[in-house]
């Protein structure tokens, strides 16, 4: 993975830990290993961030960064990796992952209408809960997987590529310098 980009878009982990939930995990935060980034690291943050973001929950971040220091993952990626779902892609995120739970669950998906009352997650929440949480946690692991192998092979595609590129530039310099 480029990780000079990376490095250079994340966040000061000196300034993260003043964000709102993140002074609920106090100094844990502030382990080295959180902000290290490496193939491992970069790899368990993509899985942890793009299965958090299949959570129907409204704290998905926060359960990526409690994962990310169980796991001792890249803090930041995986917590922005956790914006798939976001206001745009909320709706057919879950919608996607409430008719593979019913599909999986065999029971025929109930025509609703999402709306953020009480009355609805009193009353339609309780019928479609089931199938949303199991396709949801499929989908999670299934893409989360896939971001794991992906961020595994692209870091390894990038290292190769560099490494190739430095011994061809070494081939060159000992040409021209039996040339000389």
């Amino acid at each position: 993975m480029p990780r000079k980009l990376l490095k250079r878009i994340m966040p000061d982990p000196h300034k993260f830990h003043n964000y709102g939930f993140m002074r609920v995990l106090g100094d844990w935060v502030h382990d080295p290993n959180l902000w290290h980034l490496n193939r491992r690291s970069a790899a368990v943050a993509c899985f942890i961030g793009l299965f958090c973001a299949f959570i129907p929950l409204p704290s998905q971040m926060f359960i990526a960064a409690i994962l990310s220091i169980f796991f001792h993952s890249n803090l930041p990626l995986s917590m922005c990796l956790v914006w798939v779902t976001n206001p745009l892609t909320m709706g057919p995120i879950f919608y996607g992952s409430y008719m593979l739970g019913a599909k999986i669950l065999q029971t025929p998906p109930s025509p609703f209408q999402m709306e953020l009352s009480w009355q609805w997650i009193s009353h339609e929440l309780a019928l479609i809960w089931q199938p949303l949480v199991l396709g949801s946690l499929l989908c999670g692991v299934f893409f989360g997987t896939l971001g794991y192998f992906f961020a595994h092979w692209v870091w390894r595609w990038h290292v190769v590529k560099r490494w190739e590129a430095r011994k061809l530039a070494r081939e060159r310099l000992s040409t021209n310098s039996d040339d000389s």
